[in-house]
């Protein structure tokens, strides 16, 4: 069996960091997605069943504030029509953005 050459050790070297940067990538991904998920279904826990002030009052209407400005898809929007209402959902996203910037200073 012949002796592979440097270069040769090198490439396979470089073809396996590759896939290895890979499958970190679609690791970080995924955390990230399941993050979000968590986030988000804790969220909609505490609006549903929260029993303190903060979570049946201000944070409903932090995110009637909030959201739309965030949201910058009319289909991601419609989503979620049941916390911001219709008349937020059916605001024309060049609205929605004016909206967010005047709320940022």
């Amino acid at each position: 069996m012949a002796k592979r050459s440097i270069a040769e050790r090198l490439a396979q070297l470089e073809a396996q960091r590759k896939s290895l940067q890979t499958k970190l990538g679609k690791q970080e991904r995924a955390r990230d997605t399941r993050r979000k998920v968590l986030l988000g279904a804790f969220l909609l826990h505490r609006l549903e069943k929260g029993q303190d002030a903060f979570s049946k009052e201000q944070l409903p209407d932090w995110l009637r504030r909030e959201l739309p400005g965030f949201l910058t898809r009319d289909d991601d929007a419609a989503l979620f029509g049941d916390l911001l209402g219709e008349q937020a959902v059916k605001a024309p996203a060049s609205d929605k953005a004016q909206a967010a910037a005047s709320q940022h200073p």
